[in-house]
């Protein structure tokens, strides 16, 4: 297990670097400068070529390339991701507040997920071609089908037209009372009433895979002889699903469960639009109008970190739970 878990972590600097690599040269190469966009501004304001010469040169995009990534990556090595062209502080003072608003966004999905798909998954696949088999194939054709951005709109309508209620819009920041008495930034409760929605806007297209992939993955284990010899031992059908079935199909459902993790940390642009959440989504958004670079690779960065991790700690997990793949 040791040397599958050193071979696994030496693949993931690698890739880190080869992450922060395309997010640097990706910014310098697509069309637009950052220096005429802030001249600019919103209303089109005159310069010369003076100005532009020296906002170049304050800005550091008039140095070649390597010189301006070598800069950079030491900056983010030491944490500094430099400085917001837009909202002239530090990009990490600015993702800093918003970044545990997408993770906390992304988690609720995924339990949410998890949680509803994978008995709904089981049950289909114990008892196939009944009418429970069919509704389950059915919603997750549709939660596949349906894009995330329709849900959520359909869900505000439903509740709107059906209950006269809208839901809780905005975020207020998670506080858990655990040691104090009071809460002066926020209430759980408030907190978790306002993210329910979006969570549940985004996990209905995480439903509908994880359930299609339980399903699957339960109905070629419910078939293998050790299942047979199980029963045959006088085994309870729950301690045979459980113990020996689920515990064999769990590899392919952890797989979609962290990239469906992944995905989501990366994906919550519109729902935080829609439902007025302050996380990264909205703020990349409105870096990427103002071409405020820095803070859109800072942005990629921290996202393919995410999502990098992710894998290796899925990796890691499968290892643990098969020994197979740590010896192959």
């Amino acid at each position: 297990m040791r040397q599958y878990a050193i071979k696994r972590v030496a693949l993931f600097i690698p890739t880190v670097l080869l992450v922060t690599l395309i997010a640097f040269v990706v910014m310098r190469v697509i069309p637009g400068d950052p220096a005429i966009a802030i001249l600019e501004g919103d209303g089109g304001g005159q310069y010369t070529q003076f100005d532009l010469d020296k906002l170049r040169a304050e800005l550091g995009t008039d140095r070649p390339i390597a010189v301006q990534y070598i800069e950079w990556i030491g900056g983010v090595v030491r944490g500094d991701f430099g400085e917001s062209l837009w909202f002239k502080s530090s990009v990490m003072t600015e993702l800093g507040s918003r970044i545990p608003v997408t993770v906390e966004l992304a988690i609720l999905s995924t339990l949410m997920a998890v949680v509803i798909a994978v008995p709904l998954g089981i049950v289909s696949a114990i008892r196939p071609d009944s009418p429970l088999d069919y509704s389950a194939r059915i919603f997750t054709l549709i939660g596949i089908a349906i894009p995330n951005f329709l849900v959520a709109v359909l869900m505000i309508l439903f509740l709107l037209k059906t209950f006269n209620w809208l839901p809780d819009l905005g975020y207020v920041e998670l506080c858990v009372r655990v040691w104090t008495d009071g809460c002066e930034k926020g209430d759980i409760f408030k907190n978790l009433s306002q993210m329910f929605f979006p969570a549940l806007a985004l996990a209905l297209y995480e439903m509908a895979f994880i359930a299609r992939v339980t399903r699957s993955s339960m109905m070629e284990i419910i078939r293998e002889d050790y299942m047979r010899t199980a029963r045959s031992k006088g085994l309870s059908e729950r301690v045979v699903l459980f113990r020996h079935g689920l515990k064999n199909a769990i590899l392919p459902i952890l797989t979609i469960s962290g990239w469906q993790f992944g995905r989501l940390f990366g994906g919550t642009v519109v729902i935080e639009t829609i439902f007025l959440i302050p996380g990264m989504g909205r703020i990349v958004i409105e870096a990427v109008q103002h071409r405020d670079f820095p803070l859109i690779q800072a942005a990629i960065v921290i996202i393919g970190l995410a999502i990098i991790s992710i894998n290796l700690f899925v990796d890691l997990l499968y290892g643990w739970l098969d020994p197979r793949i740590r010896y192959a």
